[in-house]
């Protein structure tokens, strides 16, 4: 793999902190994520998602909690992560597992308490550990307050205002007001019977129709927001992921769509329902509240192509990050892998702001499976060894970094039967999509059957694969060649290394099927080698190889890290 001049900026502006952590030898760390004066740490970061339903279970009714993470927390520390980012935990009917907030300023009693998440926000912080919340405020639930007040008063109220409520078309109101579709299937338009008992007007809800679509021209609902914000912020919450950050306002006059691009669970830049101009001046009164809070954050769920109007969302008065999904998106091969990291980098390149990369989530197929070229034993192994290698691209690249549970642990999607299936996606599709509960299941702690210790309760809310005695945190742990290892390992070297510093990466020319890059500043150079055969990796000192080298050369379906001679 010889050098070329090609030059890719991150755009990460501000400096690189001078962050050193002691090695895995000892449990201990300095106290730097916390330290008053790192306020762009969020810039640099590794931060965990939590999907607490999945996490730990500490009460025994089969389903993660709060208590459970405390419980757990340990694990987080040796990983070595910055931050942790739970997915919603607020009061809630749970039609969308969460994603239907009936109460966004309370802890919905499946996972606890309001006490018990101030006792994980000071559990968590005594490790170094930051914690993000999930936040939605795009919708509500049904059992918000306001809807139910908006459901009882007339056409036309300030109740009524807060939603998105319509008279339906034709000469007695029975067609949708447009022919919006919903993004788990299904019309996006709900009627409903008016308190006098006639059929009345419709309400918008994007998603189910548990989730009613709020009014963001409503000065009412902005201003509930920022009491939300604040809300959490002052229990010493350090920032928030925001679900469909590029959705909070819809296009003037509800146009109809474009019927042929609709799919499940997927969008074009062109939906009238998403990505319109009026987002913005809501995103800059949510930067406004978070401002008040030096160090917090924000992160935006932004489901836009377009680069131009990607980096719009990031501005410095908007969100401090935006999820960019195309690496997790990503084939395993070369050009799709290149193309998805230029595409990072040149997204964020005009406002300056970081890049975060992420190849799995709470709605995406986990890493093992996407790369696994079949189901079979031989191909699950195959997606294993390729997710170890995009972890080792994914820390070596400038910018932010997100793991979802379960992928330090390899674990891959499990095929459910048609009756475990929960996601609302399965029966809105007309059982046509079968959904995300399959990258859900719940995280295999230790012993050799379910449920691994995640519960003492063996009906868990998700059922668990009866092989995953070998992915167990407790089993990896014995193992130093295990998956666990290698992200702790990985994690660690990226902090402690100075070889990761700097905002810029140059392409090295390379064989057919291998791609590499140099981190410019820190001379950590990244080779990843996508085909079958053993390739000679760049000179320099080799750091970590996510397979064993074969005769000093990289195997097929690896990665590695090397020190670049000076």
């Amino acid at each position: 793999m010889s050098q070329t001049r090609n030059v890719v900026r991150s755009a990460a502006a501000s400096p690189t902190p001078n962050i050193v952590r002691s090695t895995r030898a000892s449990t201990t760390r300095p106290n730097t994520q916390l330290a008053p004066d790192d306020l762009d740490w969020w810039r640099h970061a590794v931060v965990y998602q939590i999907y607490p339903r999945s996490f730990a279970d500490s009460d025994g009714d089969g389903v993660g909690d709060l208590g459970g993470i405390i419980n757990k927390i340990g694990h987080l520390e040796l990983l070595g992560v910055d931050a942790i980012w739970l997915s919603p935990v607020m009061r809630s009917p749970m039609a969308d597992h969460g994603y239907d907030v009936s109460d966004p300023r309370a802890i919905d009693p499946m996972f606890g308490d309001i006490a018990t998440f101030d006792r994980l926000v000071t559990e968590a912080h005594a490790r170094d550990i930051r914690v993000a919340m999930d936040l939605v405020p795009n919708h509500t639930s049904v059992e918000h307050p306001w809807f139910i007040e908006a459901l009882s008063a007339a056409p036309g109220s300030p109740e009524r205002s807060r939603y998105l409520f319509r008279d339906g078309r034709g000469a007695d109101g029975s067609q949708p007001p447009n022919n919006w579709v919903s993004v788990f299937g299904g019309p996006a338009w709900s009627r409903i019977t008016e308190p006098d008992g006639t059929p009345g007007q419709w309400y918008l809800h994007l998603f189910a129709p548990e989730q009613p679509d709020l009014n963001f021209e409503n000065p009412e609902v902005v201003e509930d927001l920022e009491r939300t914000l604040r809300f959490w912020l002052d229990r010493g919450v350090d920032g928030f992921r925001i679900d469909v950050a590029h959705g909070l306002a819809k296009a003037p006059g509800l146009p109809d769509m474009d019927l042929d691009a609709a799919q499940v669970l997927r969008h074009t830049d062109a939906d009238p329902r998403f990505n319109n101009p009026q987002v913005h001046p809501i995103h800059r009164r949510i930067r406004a509240v978070v401002d008040e809070y030096p160090g917090a954050f924000t992160v935006g769920e932004i489901w836009v192509d377009d680069n131009a109007q990607f980096s719009a969302y990031l501005r410095p008065d908007e969100l401090h990050l935006g999820f960019n999904f195309r690496l997790a998106m990503a084939a395993f091969t070369v050009d799709e892998i290149r193309g998805a990291i230029e595409n990072s980098l040149t997204a964020v390149a005009a406002v300056g702001a970081p890049p975060t990369w992420a190849l799995s989530n709470h709605d995406v197929f986990r890493e093992v499976t996407r790369y696994a070229p079949d189901d079979s034993p031989a191909g699950i192994a195959t997606g294993v060894d390729r997710a170890r290698a995009m972890l080792l691209v994914a820390l070596a690249l400038p910018g932010t970094t997100f793991i979802y549970n379960g992928a330090e642990l390899g674990l891959p999607n499990v095929d459910l039967p048609d009756e475990a299936l929960q996601d609302p996606v399965w029966e809105r599709s007309g059982r046509t999509a079968r959904g995300r509960d399959g990258c859900r299941i719940p995280i295999p702690w230790e012993g050799d059957a379910p449920p691994f210790g995640f519960s003492s309760n063996p009906d868990t809310w998700l059922p668990m694969p009866s092989d995953w005695a070998d992915l167990t945190v407790e089993k990896q742990l014995e193992d130093v060649y295990s998956t666990l290892a290698l992200y702790r390992r990985a994690i660690e070297l990226r902090y402690h290394r100075r070889e990761f510093r700097g905002d810029t990466i140059e392409w090295y020319g390379a064989p057919k099927g291998c791609l590499a890059f140099r981190r410019a500043e820190g001379h950590l150079v990244c080779a990843l080698n996508t085909g079958t055969d053993p390739v000679s990796l760049p000179p320099g000192e080799v750091l970590l190889v996510s397979k064993p080298l074969v005769d000093g050369r990289l195997p097929g379906d690896s990665a590695a890290w090397l020190v670049a001679h000076r």
